[in-house]
């Protein structure tokens, strides 16, 4: 009888793929798996195509896979929704009350009790096996970074999951493909739908609020986002911008009564009591230390709360990004989390005030979010850490030195001012080689990172081809 192989020992080929976006060799999935010998990988790749789980392609360049019709392995087989969260006995309970019909759920109302008994640093959502877990897979660097800076240098990757996957929940219906193309280029998506291409682009403005540095020109790690009214009010007018009948509405605190679509919650009505119930879970959530608990303590609270007009849920999962950012940690993008899974995780929430659904959602999510960011990690190599530490740092180096057109003598004189903010005497002596070898690798494709115009860059260029720069 042919050897079983377990479900664990194929994950890894099916996230490397995953994150691929597209068709991959097997070369590529070779040195993303070092540690598996080829001809093992290969015959997982076949058991993985003969199950539909991938799709396999030939080309001149060899035979490529991409994700089939088949639905991929979950990691920890158990007892699950579908799609592949485990779920525990008290999730099981949640989901079956929550999906009787409307008429056979009870009527209930905004619960004070529920957010007053938590108290920060006391209160736990989230065992400490599971935040030691969760920590354990999320962090990104060995060393205490300035807040912000794995986000802001995944950028580009982690913007349109981020926004594609928020969005998904909330029912637009754009796919990955069209929104990349949106967001990275401009391209509006087919057939007609300006309402999702804006809902998109708000999030991409709402996300790169989070991550905006308020003194990277002098001090570099200073986060605008944190847990209070500021950052609340304008992720809410970010995200609602030109969607509402009301602009005015955008960034302000609700007045009137709301309704919960699809459930028999009906949230806080006085707009006095909403005010100091949103003050009053703002200032337990900046009061949490752990950055997961106090992730899933504001998508829990600020969706209960319903503060805002609408897109309260948006909001909520995007303030519950904050910590992630702050801390270093892969963010919770909702990569392969069906609506259905999430929205009932909600209803748990609004209508039981029970958490469980929604935290196995939550954890589960998360890990293969960092499936899927370490598979593109492995893909493509382990980051030079000397560039992870001085990122801020070298872009204003490398900029100065374009924009302002500096011959060799004054960049070395630049360069014998600036050395002295490493501190480390090894980080100073590497620091030119580096440094160099980014001004040789220079081209209009990528100048983009370093903050530098078009027209500088030639200019630069062209001078430098005289031996001038």
């Amino acid at each position: 009888m042919p050897k079983r192989i377990p479900p664990s020992e194929l994950t890894p080929i099916l996230d490397i793929v995953t994150a691929a976006g597209g068709p991959v060799s097997l070369e590529i999935i070779t040195r993303s798996l070092p540690e598996i010998p080829r001809r093992t990988l290969q015959r997982r790749l076949a058991l993985l195509t003969e199950k539909g789980q991938l799709a396999a392609t030939s080309t001149r360049g060899g035979r490529r896979y991409r994700l089939g019709d088949g639905t991929p392995l979950p990691k920890n087989p158990a007892p699950s929704a579908p799609g592949g969260v485990p779920l525990t006995s008290a999730s099981r309970e949640i989901k079956e009350r929550v999906s009787r019909a409307i008429r056979d759920r009870k009527v209930v109302g905004y619960h004070a009790p529920f957010p007053e008994y938590y108290r920060p640093n006391a209160s736990a959502y989230l065992s400490t096996e599971i935040r030691r877990k969760l920590m354990q897979i999320g962090r990104t660097s060995p060393i205490p970074l300035p807040p912000g800076t794995y986000f802001r240098k995944e950028a580009s990757r982690l913007l349109p999951d981020l926004a594609w996957n928020s969005s998904r929940i909330a029912g637009c219906g754009l796919t990955l493909e069209e929104t990349r193309a949106l967001l990275e280029m401009g391209i509006p998506p087919p057939d007609g739908k300006p309402e999702e291409a804006q809902i998109l682009l708000n999030h991409k403005a709402a996300i790169q609020f989070i991550a905006r540095d308020t003194s990277l020109e002098t001090a570099p790690g200073s986060l605008e986002a944190a847990f209070d009214r500021h950052t609340l009010c304008n992720l809410h007018a970010l995200l609602s911008d030109n969607l509402l009948p009301d602009p005015a509405s955008g960034g302000r605190l609700r007045g009137h009564p709301i309704e919960v679509r699809g459930s028999t919650f009906h949230p806080l009505k006085i707009p006095a009591l909403i005010e100091s119930r949103f003050d009053e879970l703002l200032a337990k959530a900046a009061a949490i230390e752990d950055p997961f608990e106090q992730s899933f303590f504001a998508l829990v609270h600020l969706s209960y709360l319903q503060p805002f007009e609408w897109l309260n849920e948006r909001v909520a999962r995007l303030v519950a990004t904050l910590p992630f950012v702050r801390h270093n940690l892969i963010p919770l993008t909702y990569v392969d989390v069906l609506p259905t899974d999430y929205l009932q995780g909600m209803l748990g929430v609004y209508e039981l005030n029970r958490i469980d659904l929604l935290r196995d959602v939550f954890v589960w999510a998360y890990e293969r979010s960092c499936a899927r960011y370490s598979a593109i990690r492995r893909s493509l190599g382990e980051p030079d850490p000397f560039r992870l530490r001085h990122r801020d740092w070298l872009i204003a180096i490398i900029g100065e030195i374009v924009s302002q057109k500096l011959s060799p003598e004054k960049t070395i004189s630049m360069l014998l001012e600036k050395l002295p903010a490493l501190q480390d005497p090894d980080d100073q002596n590497r620091a030119p080689g580096v440094i160099q070898a980014e001004l040789d690798s220079l081209h209009e494709g990528n100048i983009a990172r370093y903050q530098i115009h078009p027209e500088a860059f030639r200019s630069w260029q062209e001078l430098r081809k005289d031996g001038l720069c």
